[in-house]
């Protein structure tokens, strides 16, 4: 029996383009990591939603960037008083309680520059254009909840949406984690669109132990020497680095474009996070990326339109 290639695994027939990935869902108009935020990415032409997991107390696959609830969820108003909330101490149905949407709208209320970092950019005409007054009043109902990850990819997977799966593994070190990823996206059947990454690169180890056929990504933040080489000796399919949008480091330090070509001419993708300035697209773009992950899918699609004329 013949098998299709998986397009996102190194050798495969790679996606036309410039992939438009949406960094936590198109976190800057949806509460970042929630169903809202997947379906939101979609209706911006994104092909690919980027997502984090960390595990519960009870082992279950929860969707959310911090080890801790504080910032983006009302744990301390639902359960005060704790001397913890990182998600490794909630179970699953304790979790659920969660909202985790009001802390969008409160974002949005404050003047930019109070907001979280990466929504002090956010334009007034974004927020006209791309969040409706109906939108926030759901997003401030309390119906938006931490999804799990088999919410997420069920979702994905009726959106035809390909999806990077980020192993938050350190410094937690959840056991059994990209086993457990590894399942249920067998399960699900979406190991050609499912991309797995981690900056603990181990959990890239154990994913290619499980499945030879789900794609992984070497996620830095620091440039890499012969990247290339170390993506073939861990059989990766991606090179994730780090941009400056985040304001660390100069551009001219993170682009590599040695590492990129180096990266390229191995035959696998070179997706960059987290980028929202749409110079510095323009300048990854045109020295080849693959992909850009952005909290603005709308100034990726912006770019690429522009690319095209």
């Amino acid at each position: 029996m013949a098998f299709e290639l998986n397009p996102l695994r190194a050798g495969g027939e790679r996606p036309a383009g410039v992939l438009n990935i949406a960094h936590r869902g198109a976190r800057a108009f949806a509460p970042e990591n929630t169903l809202a935020a997947f379906e939101k990415a979609k209706r911006f032409g994104c092909q690919m939603v980027e997502l984090d997991v960390h595990l519960s107390k009870d082992g279950e696959l929860i969707v959310h960037h911090d080890e801790q609830l504080t910032r983006c969820t009302d744990a301390r108003v639902k359960f005060p008083g704790l001397s913890s909330y990182m998600i490794s101490d909630f179970t699953y149905d304790e979790l659920r309680r969660l909202d985790a949407g009001s802390w969008y709208v409160e974002q949005l209320s404050l003047p930019a520059y109070r907001r979280q970092w990466f929504l002090q950019g956010l334009t007034g005409e974004e927020i006209e254009q791309f969040v409706s007054v109906q939108e926030l009043a759901f997003y401030a109902s309390g119906e938006i909840g931490l999804p799990t990850l088999r919410q997420a990819l069920e979702l994905a997977l009726s959106a035809e949406l390909m999806v990077n799966i980020e192993l938050k593994a350190l410094p937690r070190m959840y056991p059994g984690m990209a086993e457990a990823v590894v399942e249920l996206v067998e399960s699900l059947g979406m190991e050609n669109r499912v991309l797995i990454s981690s900056f603990d690169h181990e959990q890239l180890v154990s994913v290619r132990q499980r499945s030879d056929s789900i794609a992984t990504g070497v996620l830095t933040g620091d440039r890499l020497a012969k990247p290339g080489a170390y993506l073939a000796l861990l059989d990766a399919d991606a090179y994730h680095p780090g941009t400056d949008s985040m304001g660390f480091y100069s551009l001219a330090r993170k682009l590599d474009p040695c590492g990129i070509i180096d990266v390229l001419a191995s035959g696998r993708a070179v997706n960059v996070w987290t980028c929202n300035d749409k110079d510095e697209m323009r300048q990854l773009i045109a020295a080849g990326v693959t992909g850009v992950i952005s909290d603005f899918p709308n100034r990726v699609r912006d770019v690429l339109l522009a690319c095209q004329d």
